[in-house]
């Protein structure tokens, strides 16, 4: 599958381990939690999934292990339609991340990349053909650096990047993103990372700093207070609709997918973002990433005007 219109993700596939918690221990500490479910995740897989969901054509390229955990880990990108011709089953674990998620909502993360280690230069150069026939390629932080810079380099289309987690790669093939999408504590390590010295972290300065790093578009997602579009012609604020959150796991993850599928057929960015806010503030009303992404029929919040 390889047309304009398609979206490619570059990325992570995760089996998630959630464990529910009243609220998160202090170190030293063990509490006692409930859950422990098994579902799919990892950022690539959850922005494939967000985006096909939302009537993208999407295409994933990335790697499995052959142990039980590749089944849950890739269910859903199955179920949702985005094409799997380009990811390998490879020796070894399935990427596997370990999640508690406290009464409120928020959530701590720890992932053990396992298969993802293998999606290097070499990996993503052998599916060349398939990144480079893409309308939009779809990057995170969860792959290593040389596997990143060469879906950058083969990209013949937009290149849109979420490096989170906001790992050390080349600031030439960074600086393609358009946009880069951050929250602002990743826009501050993306800045350091740039050499761009900055102390404030309110969002419009962070903004401008980005802008005046090279990049074409910032997107900076805010949480509840919605997000923020940076291009050349300005900042123009976002808002999300006001819901009660269930759990925050992956809702970046929606609002990034929803995000590229309105790009690639055919909105602007701040369309794009709107929608992608919607998308988000959907997600966080139900628990898990891909579980709670909203399909076409969905009815999406609507953003309070009052």
């Amino acid at each position: 599958m390889t047309a304009p219109d398609v979206v490619v993700v570059v990325g992570s596939v995760n089996a998630d381990l959630t464990v529910r918690v009243a609220r998160h221990p202090q170190p030293g500490e063990t509490l006692l939690g409930s859950g422990s479910a098994v579902s799919a995740g990892g950022k690539g897989a959850n922005q494939a999934v967000a985006a096909a969901l939302q009537g993208a054509s999407v295409a994933m390229v990335g790697a499995v292990g052959g142990d039980p955990y590749a089944a849950p880990a890739t269910e859903i990108l199955r179920g949702s339609g985005v094409d799997m011709s380009a990811v390998a089953t490879v020796e070894g674990p399935t990427g596997l991340a370990v999640i508690t998620v406290d009464e409120k909502g928020e959530n701590t993360i720890v992932v053990v990349p396992g298969a993802n280690a293998h999606v290097d230069a070499d990996f993503v150069e052998e599916r060349a053909d398939l990144i480079a026939g893409a309308g939009i390629v779809l990057l995170q932080g969860e792959i290593p650096a040389d596997g990143f810079a060469a879906a950058v380099r083969l990209s013949t289309g937009r290149v849109v990047v979420n490096l989170a987690p906001v790992i050390e790669v080349d600031p030439a093939a960074l600086l393609r993103a358009d946009p880069l999408m951050a929250n602002e504590h990743e826009a501050g390590l993306i800045l350091e990372q740039l050499g761009v010295g900055i102390t404030s972290d309110v969002p419009e300065d962070l903004a401008r700093a980005l802008l005046d790093a090279g990049f074409p578009s910032v997107v900076l997602t805010l949480g509840a207070a919605g997000a923020m579009v940076a291009t050349g012609d300005g900042l123009t604020p976002v808002p999300t609709p006001r819901v009660t959150p269930v759990d925050t796991v992956g809702a970046g993850d929606a609002f990034a997918g929803a995000l590229v599928a309105r790009l690639v057929a055919g909105d602007d960015l701040i369309a794009a973002a709107g929608h992608a806010a919607r998308v988000g503030a959907f997600a966080v009303t139900g628990h898990g990433a891909q579980t709670s992404y909203p399909g076409p029929d969905a009815t999406l919040p609507e953003v309070d005007d009052a």
